[in-house]
């Protein structure tokens, strides 16, 4: 015991000749290096007044992007997620919505988000509750348990998310199922949600600790889900099983349509829709390249398709992504939209700002150092529908359609530099029609397993 003791103060003793404390010579030198010249006061007075760094900083020399796309997609229309976090549902969609235009031959066409949501939410709910069944004998201290107890459920997702519940669930037009103000607003409900959801958790592993069987425990979580889905109903409205839809196509037609939100979802989606022939593809640098990743439990409903994608440099996907576009096909992104950006134009562009010139500061980040330092990493998803290029066809800008309304950016759409493209965008779904020979080869790896509080999700 004493020699362990020892041990253990010559190790403390290391650590304290190694680590620094601020003295008086090292905050001497600290404050030294801040010399109030004039133009410093200048500066520090115009910043100490002013919260807007990034009007401070903005280039006046940075070219304005135009809005002028050698390659775009029919799109038409704008839609809102107000306060809420289901840009992944608005971006799926949003996708679909011209090719429910002109299988319905309407000028303009919406889904209800709502719907789709509600469904979302509940699913969620009964995976988390069989998540902690599953480790209900384990300490409530774990690592995966707590992840759980962390984030039961939210209303964010990826777009495999929305291919699970639309194809359980269907899908329905927006008058069919309004927004309400829950739906436009979550944070209440998810509040009084997830607080139901980790009360249902604690009986559950209580139960487990007792000695009840699985069986009791999946009993008791029908009780629980019982609960869910009058949260649910109560706030977002109870969703059809069947509804009776009257619209006017082009030719000024009156049609009703009587079905399922299933029968509608297989009427309107295209067969090339799925988890079959859509592929996730991501630019993460923190990882190997031509490898199949999979992240564990990340998916909605309990028998659904976890998220699958495959890590490839950007130089592979740029010529999918132009391929789809000529081709008339937007696709489904994610990206860390809060970056380099501004909201009120609606542009994306690495020379937009000029922080360090502005604070006379050093940051030389890489996009793999601003991953794993967590500086940087998917926030919002869109849709990408347009490209335009050079004259070697080589992209130079991109644009999306953004789902915060059309008083936002240019006209609800944002444009990207390709160099922004490079850098902020981690996430694009895309159809294996799209892609060489020599891409196609790697979707039969098996999948290298990542949990579910990876650092990248």
């Amino acid at each position: 015991m004493k020699k362990l003791l020892l041990t253990a103060a010559v190790a403390l003793v290391s650590v304290a000749a190694v680590a620094q404390s601020i003295g008086k010579n090292e905050l001497k030198a600290i404050q030294g290096s801040f010399v109030k010249d004039p133009a410093t006061v200048a500066l520090q007075n115009i910043i100490s007044h002013n919260t807007d760094v990034n009007a401070l900083s903005q280039s006046l020399t940075n070219p304005k992007l135009d809005n002028h796309f050698k390659y775009s997609v029919d799109v038409k229309g704008i839609t809102n997620q107000r306060s809420s976090g289901r840009c992944w549902l608005f971006a799926s969609l949003n996708e679909l919505r011209p090719v429910a235009a002109q299988k319905l031959n309407v000028k303009e066409f919406y889904f209800s988000q709502n719907y789709d949501s509600f469904w979302d939410l509940f699913e969620k709910s009964n995976l988390f509750l069989e998540n902690i069944i599953a480790t209900a004998g384990k300490d409530i201290n774990d690592e995966e348990v707590v992840n759980y107890l962390k984030s039961p459920v939210g209303d964010g997702g990826v777009w495999n998310l929305f291919v699970d519940v639309a194809e359980k669930y269907g899908v329905v037009p927006a008058d069919v199922m309004p927004e309400t103000e829950h739906s436009n607003n979550t944070g209440n409900m998810r509040k009084i949600l997830n607080e139901k959801l980790r009360d249902g958790a604690w009986t559950l592993r209580q139960m487990k600790a007792q000695g009840f069987k699985d069986k009791a425990l999946r009993t008791e979580k029908i009780e629980i889900l019982k609960q869910v889905y009058r949260i649910l109903a109560l706030c977002l409205g109870e969703p059809p099983t069947e509804f009776t839809w009257r619209y006017c196509d082009k030719d000024g037609n009156m049609k009703t349509l009587k079905t399922t939100p299933q029968e509608f979802y297989a009427m309107i989606a295209p067969k090339d829709f799925n988890m079959k022939t859509m592929v996730m593809i991501m630019n993460d640098p923190t990882r190997e390249y031509y490898k199949l990743y999979e992240i564990a439990s990340y998916r909605n409903t309990y028998e659904g398709f976890n998220w699958i994608y495959l890590n490839l440099p950007n130089e592979d996907i740029k010529p999918m992504a132009l391929a789809s576009i000529k081709d008339n096909r937007p696709l489904y992104i994610s990206c860390d939209v809060g970056k380099y950006a501004s909201r009120q134009d609606g542009t994306l562009d690495l020379g937009l700002y000029d922080y360090q010139k502005l604070f006379g500061i050093d940051i030389k980040m890489d996009k793999k150092a601003r991953i794993l330092t967590r500086q940087s990493g998917s926030s919002h998803a869109m849709l990408l529908v347009a490209c335009d290029t050079d004259e070697n066809d080589k992209p130079v800008k991109w644009k999306f359609e953004n789902s915060w309304g059309a008083a936002s950016g240019r006209n609800g759409y944002v444009v990207l530099t390709d160099e922004w493209f490079d850098e902020y965008l981690f996430r694009i779904v895309v159809d294996k029609k799209y892609m060489p020979a020599n891409l196609l080869k790697y979707l039969d790896q098996k999948p290298v397993q990542l949990p579910s509080y990876d650092y990248m999700f």
